[in-house]
């Protein structure tokens, strides 16, 4: 019985970062990559607005309620 090849590949595949990382080489993006990343940055910034505003407004809710 052989081995299969395919269950023991050689090496791991290289993998690309799941988005911007901080700090990072940015100098070898293309201007489409850069504006991808503008994109999902933006994003990433409205949605942790949005966390933030709805964290303050429990807190404040919790504070209001126990101040009674």
């Amino acid at each position: 019985m052989a081995i299969d090849d395919d269950l023991f590949p050689a090496a791991a595949p290289a993998l690309k970062p799941a988005g911007h990382v901080v700090g990072s080489d940015i100098s070898v993006l293309s201007e489409a990559e850069i504006e991808e990343r503008l994109a999902q940055l933006s994003a990433e910034i409205e949605r942790l607005a949005r966390t933030l505003e709805a964290k303050r407004a429990s807190r404040s809710a919790a504070e209001h309620f126990f101040k009674r």
